[in-house]
């Protein structure tokens, strides 16, 4: 017996018919790799590929995803490609196999730009959007990069959907909640955390709406964070908004958590430096390289900074977060920047914004991750 995607009857998708019964998916997923497991099936199923390929369904060709970072019991039912266990190509959702694309599609028309997480069929699309598509299919798995670990069951989010499918998410840190999984500090500001976009609609300037998107969320507070350390590409995002939002520039600052001033750093005093650096500050000199895939690490538990010379070991496989340019669609306007990098306005520019911050500015060190 072949057992073909689910696709629903007109269209219709998990995230729009899924029962907000996160117990209830799991109770049938495990009664059902029960079967599996134990070679009680009637018949042999299988599972096709849009290349023709045929996956037979048995216990050795699936594996359970922790959907949760914080509540390891929830799992999701993936099946993966004997061929590269590193794909996976359905998961199991409402008594039926759907393949991956497919639970990111929606025949809501409602659902249109950026829109909070609520349901638990919107965190399924999360998670395959977070584990699945940048952990195993979009990520190059060559270049050293890590795996995102799950967010956590409350974790603030919203995915961007566009032309009837999920193609990105960014998450947040809410201002009071815990930095950590156990007792301890809590976030002192609202934190920029992790975003991502799918490779198709990158370079569209979704990264920057993004970013714009999540201060004007939090218009009320004086203070936003974004997560520390801020990578090359992601601070070429930052400097894109700063430079096109002015109003922005004193209240968005690089932070590790929980965010208190001795680990904040300011993102456009930062910017300001870099500026007063370049060597050729003529306009439409300025070329920017914006190919690269950067990305920034917060691993959720309260970190020392350097001045307290504390250092966070990372288990395998901890989450690494992704805020990029490539990823984002952030492409820098040559000409305008070139325009804001006279050297010496810029190194008053920025000893200007000292003195605004009221405090001494230290020069970022270099961080460097333990390995795993």
């Amino acid at each position: 017996m072949e057992a073909e995607a689910a696709r629903g009857v007109a269209g219709i998708y998990p995230v729009d018919i899924l029962e907000d019964d996160p117990e209830r998916h799991l109770e049938a997923t495990l009664g059902y790799y029960a079967t599996l497991r134990e070679g009680i099936r009637s018949s042999v199923e299988v599972f096709s590929l849009p290349t023709g390929e045929q996956i037979k369904l048995e216990a050795s060709s699936v594996c359970f995803c922790t959907m949760y970072r914080d509540e390891p019991q929830h799992k999701i039912l993936a099946l993966v490609n004997p061929q590269d266990t590193k794909t996976v190509v359905a998961v199991y959702i409402q008594e039926a196999w759907w393949a991956t694309e497919d639970v990111l599609r929606t025949s809501d028309p409602a659902r249109e730009g950026l829109m909070k997480v609520q349901s638990f069929g919107e965190r399924i699309v999360l998670f395959i959007l977070n584990v699945v598509i940048f952990g195993r299919l979009e990520r190059n798995l060559d270049d050293g990069d890590m795996f995102f670990l799950p967010h956590p069951v409350k974790e603030q989010a919203k995915i961007l959907w566009r032309d009837g499918a999920a193609v990105g998410f960014y998450t947040t840190k809410r201002k009071g909640s815990l930095c950590g999984d156990g007792p301890g500090a809590c976030y002192l500001l609202p934190v920029f955390d992790t975003v991502f976009v799918r490779r198709t609609y990158r370079r569209q300037g979704l990264g920057t709406a993004m970013l714009q998107d999540f201060c004007e969320t939090f218009r009320e507070d004086e203070a936003l964070g974004v997560s520390w350390p801020i990578s090359p590409a992601m601070f070429k995002v930052c400097r894109k908004f700063l430079l096109a939002h002015p109003e922005e520039r004193g209240r968005l600052w690089e932070v590790e958590p929980p965010g208190a001033w001795g680990q904040r750093g300011s993102i456009w005093l930062k910017v300001q430096l870099q500026q007063s650096r370049l060597p050729d500050s003529h306009p439409g000199n300025s070329q920017e390289d914006v190919s690269s895939c950067g990305r920034t690490s917060p691993d959720d538990g309260p970190r020392m900074s350097g001045r307290e010379g504390g250092k966070k070991e990372r288990t395998s496989g901890e989450r690494e977060q992704t805020k990029s340019d490539e990823d984002c669609g952030v492409e820098e306007e040559a000409g305008r920047l070139g325009r804001a990098c006279g050297a010496e306005p810029a190194r008053q520019e920025a000893k200007r914004t000292v003195l605004d911050a009221g405090l001494a500015w230290e020069s970022q060190k270099k961080h460097v991750r333990p390995s795993s």
